[in-house]
């Protein structure tokens, strides 16, 4: 055995052992080197899952942390933030704009009929100020919310994700957009259309509406179903619903028994013909998409692994990335 020790440095093969060390450290440097350029300082490569490991070290833990108090106080807002992202997503792209108010020479995404019940704009509120006070300037609204949808999921007892950040701040939110929102009257054919032009597959589209295990709706957006009576609706349910809009359009429904519950009930209830809009139930009239209903209904794992990757994908619709975008100083305002 050689013993390259002090005394042994003239030694050739101490010399090449040596050489070989260094050589090999410098390129492990050069790699580490690369990683941090590439992806975890910079983000240069695009979305990256690290984005902020540097920059913002602790933006997982405050969006975490906050979302998590925020659904202990009240649990409904789960269905707000991930409702919220989604209306995000689909109006050019992921990019914060449902979060931009108005002014007096613009009337934004928000301010649609289609956005008016909204809710955790607050949320979203919290967490960007205790950001901003940790690492300003830093993490951008459209990631902030992506972040809050994704932890209301795991918080309301769905499945763990992680999505990958490095999303800009859009600079543009008109009321006019939202027509391109999915409506609650709806066919299966409406749906799997405006879903496919995102790059949607109607597996991805049917496990994106399992979203509606959280939430109401409210009595607006669905009691043209009652009269006439629409015959894919359950009567004894449709009594329900009657039942709730003697209370006035603003009335809420439950879309199923566990509303605050991230589960698979929603596709149980339209199984039932108890689906609350034509958007829901149509999915199960319709043969097309009635086969996967039945599958998540009997399988909340399966129906689990495909949300988290529809909402990754939706995640990543139509990104602003570096140049094309900013990081807002406020999520209500373009700097």
């Amino acid at each position: 055995m050689w013993n390259c020790n002090k005394d042994a440095v003239q030694n050739p093969f101490c010399k090449s052992l040596k050489t070989a060390i260094m050589a090999n450290l410098l390129t492990l440097l050069f790699y580490v080197e690369m990683i941090v350029v590439s992806g975890f300082s910079l983000g240069a490569s695009g979305l990256n899952m690290n984005y902020y490991l540097l920059s913002c070290p602790l933006a997982e833990l405050i969006v975490k942390n906050t979302v998590n108090r925020a659904l202990q106080n009240d649990p409904t807002l789960a269905a707000g933030l991930v409702r919220m992202h989604f209306h995000d997503c689909f109006i050019e792209g992921c990019d914060g704009s449902v979060l931009i108010d108005s002014t007096k020479d613009n009337t934004a995404e928000k301010d649609s009929p289609a956005n008016l019940s909204l809710r955790g704009y607050e949320v979203i509120d919290d967490i960007k100020e205790a950001l901003e006070n940790q690492c300003p300037g830093v993490v951008s609204c459209a990631d902030i919310l992506a972040m809050a949808a994704r932890d209301a999921v795991f918080f309301a007892g769905g499945p763990v994700y992680d999505i990958p950040k490095g999303r800009k701040d859009g600079t543009r939110s008109k009321i006019e957009d939202t027509i391109n929102l999915p409506a609650p009257i709806f066919n299966a054919s409406q749906l799997i259309k405006v879903f496919g032009q995102r790059g949607f597959s109607v597996k991805d589209m049917v496990a994106l509406s399992g979203a509606h295990t959280l939430g109401v709706a409210r009595c607006s957006s669905f009691k043209e179903r009652l009269t006439p009576l629409d015959p894919s609706l359950d009567s004894q349910f449709a009594k329900t619903l009657s039942k709730t809009c003697s209370a006035g359009d603003s009335a809420e429904q439950p879309f199923d028994s566990t509303r605050n519950d991230f589960d698979n009930v929603y596709f149980n209830a339209l199984v039932s013909n108890n689906g609350v809009l034509t958007s829901d139930q149509t999915l199960y009239t319709t043969p097309q998409t009635r086969n996967i209903v039945n599958t998540y209904a009997m399988n909340q794992a399966l129906f689990f692994l495909d949300f988290q990757q529809a909402m990754v994908k939706m995640s990543k619709l139509d990104v602003k990335e570096r140049s094309k975008g900013e990081v807002r100083k406020n999520c209500h305002k373009i700097n």
